[in-house]
């Protein structure tokens, strides 16, 4: 009788790990993709047998309530010496991010992790870049209270909306009652919930507009998926909706965390610089050493240039207008 003989536990384990990052993503329920908040669903009537799904529209929240969460985002007040708001790293006007590798907290210390895009935000399954947090009202609440980011806390911003007459009018009105904690945060996530960036030419294409992709664009949506980069960037948010781990074949950025959610590619080229690390300054570069790290694949030039072609027809827009890159 032949025996199965194992591979080397070096290879074995490239083996397993390169079959998971191939095959799980196939048997996820597209359920999972929309996990984060089941108000977000696309219609029955769209079909495709793409898969990625456009961004469906945004839901429909109470204009008062909206206009308090945004007024809420960019209030300097909730800081720790009202220095900075939600906004200054996580500016709508532009990608929903900034353009700095690395953002500073209340004390103008660094940021470990590269700031991610508010923008569809909504339509992942976790938050953040090690998917630690699973709502925006929690996320709200732990940017509150985290040192390393607002550096106050909730009781303490309470306590400077209740002493302002306009806000405690606002929040009477649609709330019932003054501010408090929940609230406060169910203010600034249903304004995060309505940061959808819909009407990219991907989406347009997928909804029929056989015209709205170039040759080049279309190519490199056939290459993404034939070298296994949409294994894990598929669903709504192409990302959002999964764990993965990076480095698989080669070492892609700093080595902590060791998993990551893996990230949305919605808007993907407007917001440099790229990974966790903030260590890829163009979107080209990122999309070699993913291949690379992921994959176990060198990229030529054209394959690279393809799938970049790609990626710039994913960028959406917010309140009619394209999103763009931000600028130092």
């Amino acid at each position: 009788m032949h025996r199965l003989r194992w591979l080397a536990p070096s290879r074995h384990l490239r083996w397993v790990l390169t079959c998971l990052v191939l095959l799980l993503p196939v048997l996820v329920s597209d359920a999972l993709t929309h996990a984060a908040d089941s108000t977000f669903s696309i219609p029955q009537s769209f079909a495709t047998t793409e898969p990625i799904t456009p961004i469906p529209p945004a839901p429909e929240i109470d204009p008062l309530k909206l206009a308090l969460g945004e007024r809420l985002f960019t209030d300097t007040r909730l800081s720790r010496g009202g220095t900075f708001s939600c906004a200054t790293c996580h500016d709508v006007r532009t990608n929903g991010a900034d353009s700095e590798v690395h953002d500073r907290d209340a004390d103008g210390l660094e940021i470990p992790l590269n700031t991610t895009t508010v923008f569809n935000a909504a339509l992942n399954f976790r938050l953040n870049w090690e998917g630690n947090v699973r709502t925006l009202e929690a996320q709200a609440a732990a940017a509150f209270e985290n040192p390393g980011f607002m550096g106050t806390s909730i009781e303490e911003v309470l306590g400077k909306l209740r002493s302002d007459a306009e806000m405690n009018d606002l929040f009477n009105h649609i709330y019932g009652h003054g501010p408090d904690r929940d609230s406060l945060l169910d203010a600034i996530a249903s304004y995060e919930r309505s940061l959808l960036t819909p009407g990219s030419r991907f989406d347009l294409w997928l909804r029929g507009d056989a015209t709205a992709l170039s040759v080049d664009e279309q190519n490199g949506y056939k290459l993404f998926k034939s070298l296994g980069c949409i294994s894990c960037h598929q669903g709504v948010n192409i990302g959002g909706n999964l764990f993965q781990r990076h480095g698989i074949f080669r070492p892609l950025a700093a080595a902590k965390p060791e998993i990551l959610r893996v990230p949305s590619l919605r808007n993907v080229a407007t917001t440099p610089p790229y990974f966790h690390d903030g260590s890829a300054p163009t979107l080209n570069s990122a999309v070699r050493r993913m291949a690379t790290a992921q994959l176990n694949r060198t990229l030529t030039d054209q394959q690279a240039d393809l799938i970049v072609a790609f990626l710039r027809s994913l960028t959406g827009t917010y309140r009619g207008v394209p999103v763009i890159a931000a600028t130092r």
